[in-house]
Parts: C-alpha cells; structure tokens; sequence
C-alpha cells in the first residue's frame, strides 16, 4: 500500500499539492527521525507539512517527544505538529516546548467532556481543532430516520 499511497502523492505534488499530512505512531519513538526520513522519501517530498503525533506514551514526558519534533522543524523536514487525544495539561506543556498547531480529539454531542478544558486551552494558545467521531462513533447515526435517509438520499455515512 505505501507505494501506491507514494505514487499518489507524487502525482499531487504540482500546484494541486497544497498540504501533506501524516500520522506518525506512539511518541518518544527513538526512531523519530528515522521515521521521519522513510515517509520523506516513501513519499518523494522534502517537507511534510502537518506530522500527526498519534498515540502519546506516557511513560515518556511529552517534552522530549515535542523537543525531537521541534527538531525536525528546524531541519525543516516538517512544517507543523499535531496532538492527538491529548489532555489540557499535555498540551500545555508540548506547547511550551514548541507551538502545537492542531489537537485531534473525538468530540460530539455523545462524547462532551472535551469542552472543559481541552477546548478552552486550545482557544487560549491559538491552537486548531480537528474533530472525529462526529456522530458518536454510529451512535448517532443509526436511528431508522438516518438509515432510511442515508438509504434513499445517500447524504449521510
């Protein structure tokens, strides 16, 4: 699958290629870099412009994982850094290290708890949202109303 994902990418990269995203594995990988370099060149790019740091181990401070992807930007192999499911408090502490740009989290009238704080931190330190599970993981989605209107129009999935 990575060669055709690369093949793919290539043929956007002329104007049509604005932005490239990539979601990166558990943080405080010794690899980073490494990783780093192999989707660079699996892809045929010189930057990667959002690097998606997914699933954050806690058994490594989320300061030395920041500082390794700070690193990556001022090599320029990078343009900007994501959090994903990350609490307010980590946050704050990656942002110290380098600005965050986006945070992943689910968030939908079925899950709200992000709204406390995690929401309101973001607003504080400029930092975007990008928002999954909309519908509740299906929850939301799977009353007889949706089905047959997803059925009949084709307007939700």
């Amino acid at each position: 699958m990575g060669a055709s994902v690369a093949c793919d990418i290539k043929d956007l990269r002329s104007e049509h290629r604005d932005n490239l995203y990539i979601k990166w594995g558990e943080s405080g990988d010794p690899l980073l870099n490494l990783t780093c370099e192999a989707n660079l060149k699996r892809l045929d790019v010189d930057c990667i412009d959002l690097y998606y740091q997914h699933c954050i181990d806690t058994k490594i401070p989320i300061e030395v994982t920041i500082g390794e992807l700070k690193r990556l930007v001022e090599e320029g192999k990078i343009k900007h850094i994501d959090l994903s499911e990350a609490s307010a408090s980590t946050i704050r502490r990656a942002h110290t290290i380098h600005p965050i740009t986006v945070v992943r989290l689910e968030w939908s009238l079925r899950s709200r708890d992000v709204e406390e704080e995690i929401v309101p931190t973001c607003r504080e330190l400029g930092i975007g949202i990008v928002a999954y599970s909309l519908l509740g993981r299906g929850f939301l989605s799977s009353g007889p109303k949706l089905i047959h209107l997803s059925a009949t129009k084709g307007c939700i999935g």
